[in-house]
């Protein structure tokens, strides 16, 4: 029962953050998408008032105009909508999941003894670390470099986390080396509404209660802050799906192709942006699918060498290594059921699941989990040689 009850925790928390997620990167392209859309106020009156750009745009059947001012407006209006709980919600059941599979089986998901050979505390004190060095240097670069240094900012901050994802490289298994990257420009983007764009709009409420004018620099931050998250949801949203698809994570140079994901994603992403203020640059998505393209050529696996093998030898392979976590029953730790339904107890299902043993054990070493079971790359070189010779159980 126990198993079954932190089955349903972790599938509330998923859904939580996927839920908010959705809320937040939804509100953080629409408000970009409005903010680079106006046009200056057609009316004199608005202008007077202080309005700097309006929208007009049509959805679910009826009319709607958008206004932005440059400042403030002249009366503080009410009710006035904040966005922010989108954003605290998506860290927070983030952060629980992050704690609940990752650091509470650290052993599992986090280390790889063939890697770095450290104890589960020293890699939860590594992530944690990292989650406020990344924010740290992030919000003290920005606050260096000011506001018009946008070009500084973002090649430093790239250069910040290819740095961060090699030497993490040589510390966690790819799969948490992405994980924690990805949790570290979560953390960055949550930080930024909590510390600063949040922060940042009171003063500008607080001013206008106050009744004096308010300092235009705190929409400005705030913007910048935004305008930065906008960039970091693709590829945050990359790493959110990226253990699915181990020749990523599973790639001897996975920190790099990380690097080059991420970067075509915020590429893409620009995209759209520039598409808002009307300018539709189609070299961008054609060079990011040229780019795509020259990346799973360059990264493609070697295919496995001819063998010599006997299918006891496999079947003996797979039961050391494999099935510890691959059976109807699992009796390894931290698995209350075989990972997405593989079971590979009998010669039937271990031929049946042959791509899969391919792409996880023999091509990019994602399997098994950290190494756990030990398997040497004498029977990784052997479940090749029996895959490339058609994977039958003879």
């Amino acid at each position: 029962m126990e198993a079954y009850t932190l089955d349903w925790v972790q599938l509330v928390i998923r859904w939580v953050h996927l839920i908010t997620g959705i809320a937040w990167i939804g509100a953080s392209f629409y408000f970009v998408f409005l903010d680079l859309s106006l046009l200056p106020p057609k009316r004199k009156e608005d202008a007077d008032e202080g309005v700097g750009g309006e929208l007009w745009a049509i959805h679910g059947g009826g009319f709607y105009h958008a206004q932005k001012y440059r400042v403030a407006p002249p009366a503080l209006p009410a009710p006035l909508h904040w966005f922010k709980w989108e954003a605290y919600w998506t860290w927070m059941s983030g952060a629980a999941l992050f704690i609940l599979m990752y650091y509470a089986h650290a052993d599992l998901y986090m280390i790889d003894k063939a890697v770095a050979d450290i104890a589960p505390w020293q890699a939860i004190a590594i992530s944690v670390a990292l989650l406020v060095i990344g924010w740290v240097f992030y919000d003290q670069l920005c606050q260096r470099a000011g506001l018009d240094h946008e070009p500084v900012i973002a090649v430093v901050m790239v250069a910040f986390l290819a740095a961060t994802g090699w030497a993490l490289a040589q510390v966690f298994s790819g799969r948490a080396m992405y994980l924690q990257i990805g949790a570290m420009i979560g953390t960055i983007m949550a930080w930024n509404v909590y510390f600063v764009i949040m922060p940042s709009q009171r003063k500008l409420v607080e001013a206008k209660r106050n009744g004096v004018a308010p300092d235009s620099v705190y929409g400005l931050r705030g913007k910048q802050r935004s305008v930065h998250n906008n960039y970091f949801t693709l590829p945050v949203l990359f790493i959110m799906i990226s253990n699915h698809y181990p020749f990523t994570f599973g790639h001897e140079h996975a920190w790099l192709v990380l690097l080059a994901i991420g970067l075509l994603a915020a590429y893409v992403r620009h995209f759209f942006n520039l598409r808002h203020t009307g300018r539709t640059v189609w070299a961008i998505p054609v060079s990011a699918a040229i780019g795509a393209l020259v990346l799973a050529v360059a990264i493609a696996p070697a295919k496995p060498k001819a063998g010599t093998y006997t299918f006891a030898d496999v079947q003996e392979i797979v039961a050391q290594r494999c099935a510890a976590c691959h059976a109807a029953k699992p009796t390894q730790a931290g698995f209350n059921e075989a990972p997405k339904g593989v079971l590979l107890e009998t010669a039937a299902q271990i031929v049946a699941s042959a791509a899969q043993i391919n792409e996880q054990s023999v091509l990019t070493k994602a399997m098994p989990l950290g190494n756990l079971t030990h398997m040497t790359d004498a029977e990784r070189a052997t479940l090749g040689a029996w895959i490339a010779a058609g994977a039958k159980a003879d």
